[in-house]
Parts: C-alpha cells; structure tokens; sequence
C-alpha cells in the first residue's frame, strides 16, 4: 500500500539537503536531511570502453540518474543497459548524473556531454532547482539551453521529469511541471512527466530517505523508461 501523500514533504526535505554536495567521484557522500553524511560505497572497476563503438545512450541529470545511495551497478541507468541489452539494442548507456546539480549545473558540464557525441541522451534535471525554489523561468531558460544544445547537435531526447510536494505552493508546482511539458512541445521530444512514478511511496522501492530509489525501485524506474526510449534506438 503506498504511504500517505503527505511524506511527500519530508523525502523531498531530504533530497534538497542531499543535494547541498555535488559529487566529485562515481558517488561521493551526501548529506541527509538529519545532517548525517552518507558513507561513499566503493565502486567495481569499470572496464575499459575505448574500443565500444556501440552508439551511446547518455543519461544526463542529478543524484537520481547517479543511483546515490545505491551500490555500483545499481543505477537506473545500469539497469536500463541491461533491459535494452535483453530486447537487442545495442547502444551502450553511460550514467553522466551527479548529486546535487541543478539545471545551472547542468549548463556547466553541457560541452562535455556534446562532445561524446551521443545519439540519445535522457535529460532528467529540475528537482534540486525546484526544492531550492529558484525562479522558475531561470531553470526553464536553462533547460531549454541543455535540451536545444544537444538536439542542434544531432543527438535525440528523452526528457524525464520530475514533481515537487505540495508544500511549495500550487501555482510554483504547476509553473514547475509546465516547464516540462512546455519544452516537450517546443522541441517535439517524448516526456516522461515524472520519473519515480511507480516507485515513489513504495515499500521497498525507495531509500530510508524517502527521497532516492533503491536498487528495486532503479530496476523498475529502468522499466518504466524502456517504453519511452526503444522509439528513439535503431536495432
């Protein structure tokens, strides 16, 4: 049974303090609503993709694409390469999230993710912006700027959105969701309207923070993807 919608509230407290660090490594600590840090979980090493000349599925975005809190191989991310690997798609997905970035971050590591050259990237950025109540036209301008980057330089998008509790005012929300739809429309690209949406207030899908999925609910977000994103890839 889901929990009460009012829990809404306290998760996305968490995340906005979560989101206080950015990470300077796979997944760095983070700092919890009770102010505690969260111990860094040792990452595989990862094996060398110099020669993978697979099409790249880049999912671009905060500690929601990061998989923070989860440990190495546990991201949506790493899960969606292993359900796009079962249908016979073969693109290689690179998890480019980092806790705490804001659209403005996002900005910021833009040339980076262009000069990979992606062929699909899923922008998944707003949350942290929204918790910190930034304007709403300055995060809409600088998503507008990610999306149009990356499609003027030929890669298709997926935009995954994300919602806000309702403590934040019913006209900030609706200015925030729009934000969402409004780009879809603008660029002609498929939007997901809101990322954990069969996993969020789930027993078991989400961390003790109520904020950010566990391994489960990354496999079921990956799920909830696929469908979005198989008409953007070629066989």
């Amino acid at each position: 049974m889901r929990r009460p919608l009012c829990l809404i509230i306290l998760a996305w407290t968490a995340l906005a303090a979560a989101g206080c660090k950015s990470d300077s490594a796979a997944k760095p600590a983070e700092q919890t609503a009770a102010s505690s840090v969260e111990p860094t979980s040792p990452k595989a090493e990862v094996p060398s993709t110099a020669h993978d000349l697979r099409p790249l599925l880049v999912c671009f975005g905060d500690s929601l694409t990061a998989g923070y809190g989860t440990d190495a191989g546990q991201s949506y991310p790493d899960y969606l390469q292993q359900a796009l690997d079962a249908q016979g798609y073969r693109y290689r997905v690179v998890n480019e999230g980092v806790s705490g970035n804001t659209t403005k971050d996002g900005i910021d590591r833009l040339a980076g993710i262009v000069a990979m050259k992606p062929d699909v990237v899923i922008v998944e950025f707003g949350g942290n912006d929204g918790l910190r109540g930034l304007p709403i036209e300055e995060s809409r301008t600088h998503l507008d700027t990610i999306i149009g980057k990356l499609k003027a330089n030929g890669a298709k998008i997926l935009i995954a959105g994300i919602t806000l509790p309702p403590n934040y005012g019913a006209n900030y929300i609706k200015q925030f969701d729009a934000t969402y739809t409004l780009l879809a429309k603008k660029y002609d690209v498929p939007l997901m309207p809101f990322l954990l949406k069969d996993v969020y207030g789930v027993p078991g899908m989400m961390q003790v923070d109520d904020t950010h999925a566990t391994a489960a609910g990354n496999k079921t977000v990956a799920g909830d993807l696929v469908p979005f994103v198989t008409p953007l890839l070629k066989k």
